[in-house]
């Protein structure tokens, strides 16, 4: 996998340069994806001699080039004295053809300062990559002089000023990419110039303006993305004319008007996503041309009018959104005929009619969100069983839901009042003196024999609740005895034993004392800002995990016990189920959960005997399918997040199935100890880059670290090893843009690649993904449900596993919490 070899001329490029890539450098031509996964031989890491002295013209560009950045890590050490080994693979990130350099690839280093304009004296440069650095100043002009640059990659720096028109001067240009920087100004239309461009991404700065309709003319257009700036005015008419555009995204800008009914012509399109402008108007009938559309997000606009009926011809189509508009009229029944529809969304409008039964039919889907409309009429079946309230609420004359009104049916003759008689008609009587007295004196007796009741009932009471109270007494100083939990959450509670306290069951197998637990021989397992966690041994030979709480960290113990009666609730097959808890006599609080005696996934990973079998890849995609699985849940339906997700709270049981463990933890304690645990998990490799600022956890840090679970399962590499400087992520990263992405993997996995011939295109998009996961700028990244889609379209034959798998919950699961650090026997309560 060589370097772009360029001749000035702007003739043959070699194979290298030509190969499309996409989001940060992977390949996604399936022939070429196996031919890298199973090359024999693994390219070197350094870059050969080419036995050709620099050109003194390119030596000085580089020179000013260096002079220019800051460089506090040291990786520009070697840009120093004549230049005699620039070529040589002395100069890191240098590589070169016949003495000129044809590219400059130095991602996630660290580099400050400004790219000096004497980058245009490089003139054989075929590729410029400096993404993921924090470079600031303008773009230069001088770029535009680069006759032979095929991609130019500089997005998540601190770029500002405008998009320099002199780029359209690159007229070999494929890959222009200037997202999450800071540049301002309009769009240039000399862009258009560039004829070869077949990815632009501009999102994520501070653009305005007008979309050049320019752009509409480039012939290889795949990829527009421009979302996230200040763009206005309406969309170019002619957008239908980029016939090959697969994916365009102008999300969250300022762009009005009507949608042109040209879009149609996109038949090519995977992905659409004008959400969040001021678009009015309406749906335009020609979006059902698209049969290729997999996402449509038309959210947060102005857009009114009618659902089309003929969305069914979107038989691709896995995500529709359409939320906060205008849209009236009813829900199309033909929307049921769209099979692979997981996400659709429609609240926040004005929709009438009843939600059609065919959307009973869609089986894939995974979100669905109705509310706030003015729906009326049942629920589908299917559809209440499957949402809880949130997706209907806000339809009053909706029915048939969990916490709504219950539906009468139509044909039911309702009866109405009778008509009082007319006051002629009544007939009045006066009591007599006789009959005055017996009535009052019934009602008195009533009432007498009313309060002999209630006072009956309560001596009974209290008789018992005596009777009771000695009965504990007597059973505590005699022989234990198993409380059985109750079927709800807090349900089953035990008095605490002989020394008071407080033990609450939530729903499961588990029964035991307040004293079982406390006398049980206990096992450290591990410790951690939290706690300690020990495997506890009962009387009766039974394994729990119990964690207690280190002291003084906790909330208060109202606060605390509110909190845990939520947590306890919380019940999926891939989230570690909270089974008790005990808050003793002097505070000290305790978590009891299923023992799992196979480990967690770092142990699974790294900790393996020498001899032991290897982890085969349906092993590992099982786990992040599972892991994934068990965040949606988190984020969607519990509206929670988990803030402290690495690979040492991922447990498996028997069938090396994932649950996530220490779900919600951080609400039970105190903002000094969850800062404590933020700080852990960057010790470790597994937190988001903005927490250092935000110091608080959401959903978006959550998939960060889901997506260093991944590449850790991908790569076999801890994420608390740093290699050369960077982080798991960066290190991938720099991988991929080298090109040796059959690097990344781990050798185990390589094994299985070059056994199957679907492995190794399975293992490229899986990294892909994660390395989508990891974005540094937080809205690109994706949402649970995304991820879990993904991996499930990946891997549908470990998806469907599952499935079935996970048709209840187990009867007994097993977990540990942390991987065994001491040996030592003791009680919970030393």
């Amino acid at each position: 996998m060589g370097v772009c070899s360029c001749r000035r001329d702007g003739a043959q490029c070699d194979a290298g340069s030509r190969r499309k890539r996409r989001g940060g450098g992977l390949l996604v031509s399936p022939p070429l994806v196996l031919l890298l996964l199973l090359a024999a031989a693994v390219p070197a890491r350094g870059q050969r001699s080419d036995g050709v002295v620099i050109a003194q013209a390119d030596l000085q560009g580089l020179q000013a080039i260096r002079q220019s950045l800051v460089d506090p890590r040291g990786f520009l050490s070697g840009w120093n004295g004549t230049g005699l080994d620039a070529c040589s693979g002395g100069w890191a990130g240098i590589k070169c053809a016949r003495g000129k350099v044809v590219a400059i690839q130095l991602p996630f280093k660290g580099l400050a300062g400004a790219l000096s304009d004497k980058v245009g004296q490089l003139t054989a440069l075929c590729r410029l990559s400096l993404h993921d650095n924090i470079i600031g100043g303008q773009v230069p002009a001088a770029i535009g002089f680069l006759r032979d640059l095929r991609g130019m990659y500089l997005h998540n720096n601190r770029f500002a000023g405008a998009v320099p028109p002199a780029l359209g001067g690159c007229a070999l240009l494929q890959t222009l990419d200037l997202s999450g920087n800071y540049l301002s100004g309009s769009i240039p239309s000399a862009l258009a110039n560039a004829t070869r461009l077949y990815r632009i991404n501009l999102a994520y700065n501070n653009l305005s303006g007008v979309v050049p309709s320019s752009l509409t003319s480039l012939p290889f257009l795949e990829s527009l993305e421009l979302g996230n700036n200040n763009l206005s005015g309406v969309l170019p008419p002619a957008i239908g004319n980029l016939r090959l555009l697969h994916d365009l995204s102008l999300g969250n800008n300022l762009i009005s008007g009507s949608i042109p009914e040209g879009i149609g012509n996109l038949s090519n399109i995977r992905s659409l996503d004008l959400s969040d402008n001021l678009l009015g108007g309406s749906i335009p009938d020609s979006l059902c041309n698209l049969a290729s559309l997999v996402e449509l997000n038309l959210e947060g606009n102005d857009i009114g009018g009618h659902i089309p009926e003929c969305f069914d011809g979107l038989k691709n189509l896995t995500k529709l959104s359409l939320k906060r508009n205008v849209l009236d009229g009813e829900i199309p029944a033909t929307v049921g005929n769209l099979t692979a529809l997981s996400v659709f969304d429609v609240s926040e409008n004005n929709l009438t009619g009843e939600i059609p039964v065919s959307l009973n039919d869609l089986a894939s889907l995974s979100s669905f969100n109705v509310s706030y409309n003015n729906l009326s009429g049942p629920v589908p079946l299917a559809l209440s069983n499957k949402f809880n309230s949130t997706s209907f609420v806000g339809n009053l004359q909706l029915c048939g839901f969990n916490g709504s009104a219950i539906c009468t049916s139509a044909s039911s003759p309702v009866t109405s009042p009778s008509p009082p008689l007319p006051l002629s008609q009544r007939r009045t009587r006066k009591l007599n003196k006789k009959e005055l007295i017996f009535a009052v004196g019934g009602i008195f007796l009533l009432f007498l024999l009313l309060f002999c009741c209630v006072l009956l009932f309560w001596r009974k009471d209290k008789t018992e609740e005596s009777s009771t109270a000695k009965k504990s007494a007597k059973d505590a100083t005699a022989t234990k005895t198993v409380g059985k939990p109750g079927s709800g959450a807090g349900s089953g509670t035990d008095g605490g034993g002989d020394g008071g306290g407080k033990l609450v069951h939530f729903d499961g197998p588990l029964s035991f004392t307040a004293d079982d637990l406390l006398c049980a021989t206990a096992e450290i397992l591990g410790k951690s800002t939290y706690g300690t966690v020990y495997k506890a041994t009962m009387e009766d030979g039974s394994y729990v995990a119990v964690k207690r709480l280190r002291e003084k960290i906790a909330k208060s113990q109202k606060e605390f016990e509110a909190e845990v009666n939520t947590l306890g609730k919380l019940r999926h097959p891939n989230l570690l189920a909270l089974r008790a808890y005990y808050v003793g006599p002097k505070g000290e609080k305790l978590l009891v959960f299923d023992y799992m005696p196979k480990g967690n996934l770092a142990s699974f990973l790294h900790a393996r005997a020498p001899d032991s079998s290897p982890v085969d890849w349906p092993t590992r995609m099982n786990i992040a399918m599972g892991v994934a699985r068990g965040l949606h849940h988190l984020h969607t339906d519990a509206n929670m997040v988990h803030g402290n997700l690495t690979s040492n709270n991922i447990l498996l049981d028997e069938g090396n199935n994932a649950k996530i463990a220490d779900c919600g933890l951080s609400r039970l304690m105190s903002a000094a100890a969850n800062s404590n645990v933020v700080a852990a998990a960057g010790a470790l490799g597994y937190r988001a880059p903005e927490l250092s600022k935000l110091k608080k956890a959401n959903t978006k840090t959550d998939i960060y670290s889901l997506g260093v679970v991944m590449l850790e399962l991908l790569t076999g590499k801890s994420p608390g090893d740093t290699t050369n400087g960077l982080d798991l992520p960066q290190w991938v990263a720099s991988v991929v843009e080298e090109e040796w992405t059959n690097e990344v993997f781990d050798l185990e996995l390589m094994k299985d690649a070059a056994a199957g011939s679907e492995t190794g295109e399975e293992l490229v998009k899986t990294l892909k993904l994660a390395l989508h996961c990891v974005d540094p700028s937080p809205p690109a990244r994706p949402e649970a449900q995304q991820v879990l889609r993904q991996l499930e379209q990946i891997k549908p034959t470990i998806a469907v596993s599952a499935a079935s798998s996970f048709t209840g919950e187990p009867s007994h699961t097993t977990a540990t919490a942390t991987s065994v650090t001491d040996d030592t026997k003791s009680t919970i309560t030393e």
